[in-house]
């Protein structure tokens, strides 16, 4: 028996019945023989840690675009957090461990740059809605390794697939993902909203704050404790009624007051135009695209596709250079 064989012996001996087992995934779309001391679980989130579109997420905008400071998240910082947070919950749930850490991970790989700004910008000029979370999925599927994908598991794809609050993932650790970029987002945003002087603690809904905590730490510390103690012995993972409906209040209430708040949404409509203007040059001079999307071109993919594929994966600051580049004129010189 190798390491593998008992590691997947061990999940079974430990995690609840109705957790993912490694051996009993339903496997990736090739076929690929067995590492002998990794799970499958555990090479895809091997994969996503390895792959270049994780590594350019510390260059993406969760909130605040270009914030002046070094302590402001990141699509990536944001990306470590819902991990930990995700995988918290697992461990305490007896439930797999490794595959949540690896849809946390990836949930976010398919995010434009310039956060939420991107993704609305491509909405406009694409003939369908351009969703991250779809664009996630695509990523590790066919944009990774030059066409090649990362080859994950079907569990791993389906939670990317559906992180999104809207959406229903086929396993329970996809589920604590998915609640858990929620948990993550509101509470950290709360965090680099009061560090911009945006927010304060004493203006948030005090009939949220009286039943999640006065600080990021107490809030999500009990919103953790309370999905454990309401999801131990259901085959759900929830929150009870009185901390769901507070986290809900709270959410909106950062809707309404820093997500849409003109103080820390300043540049998006430059960020939007940007995305407009690389979009309508690379749709005109694809011979302007670099040469592995252009070879997705001779594969056979859509044009407007792969012009969202480029756009989608860059960074804020590769972005802004690349408008520079094309559209802001160069001084002769000797």
């Amino acid at each position: 028996m190798n390491l593998r064989e008992i590691f997947e012996q061990r999940e079974h001996e430990i995690y609840r019945d109705c957790a993912s087992f490694s051996d009993e995934t339903k496997g990736r779309a090739k076929t690929e023989d067995k590492c002998d001391i990794r799970t499958d679980f555990q090479r895809d989130r091997d994969r996503i840690i390895h792959c270049k579109s994780f590594r350019r997420m510390k260059h993406k905008t969760q909130v605040f675009l270009a914030p002046g400071g070094d302590h402001y998240r990141t699509r990536l910082t944001h990306t470590l957090e819902v991990s930990q947070i995700a995988r918290t919950i697992a461990r305490a749930l007896r439930l797999n461990e490794d595959l949540t850490e690896a849809i946390a991970l990836g949930h976010d790989l398919g995010h434009t740059p310039f956060g939420h700004a991107g993704e609305r910008a491509l909405s406009k000029y694409t003939s369908k809605p351009f969703n991250h979370n779809e664009q996630s999925v695509r990523v590790v599927e066919v944009l990774e390794k030059n066409g090649a994908g990362l080859n994950l598991t079907w569990e791993v794809r389906n939670g990317i697939l559906n992180h999104k609050t809207s959406c229903k993932p086929s396993t329970l650790e996809g589920e604590i993902v998915r609640i858990s970029d929620k948990i993550a987002y509101v509470n950290h945003d709360i965090d680099d909203g009061i560090r911009a002087g945006i927010l304060s603690e004493e203006c948030l809904p005090i009939e949220c704050t009286s039943v999640l905590g006065h600080s990021t730490r107490d809030r999500i510390n009990t919103i953790i404790h309370a999905i454990v103690s309401y999801s131990m012995d259901k085959d759900i993972i929830a929150l009870p009624e009185e901390q769901d409906m507070a986290l809900t209040a709270l959410r909106k209430y950062m809707f309404k007051d820093l997500y849409t708040n003109p103080a820390a949404k300043s540049e998006e409509a430059k960020a939007e135009r940007v995305i407009g203007m690389l979009f309508e040059e690379y749709i005109e001079n694809v011979d302007k695209l670099p040469k592995e999307y252009i070879e997705f071109l001779f594969m056979g993919m859509d044009r407007e596709t792969v012009v969202c594929d480029y756009i989608a994966g860059m960074t804020d600051n590769y972005a802004v250079e690349k408008a520079k580049e094309i559209f802001i004129p160069k001084f002769w010189q000797i």
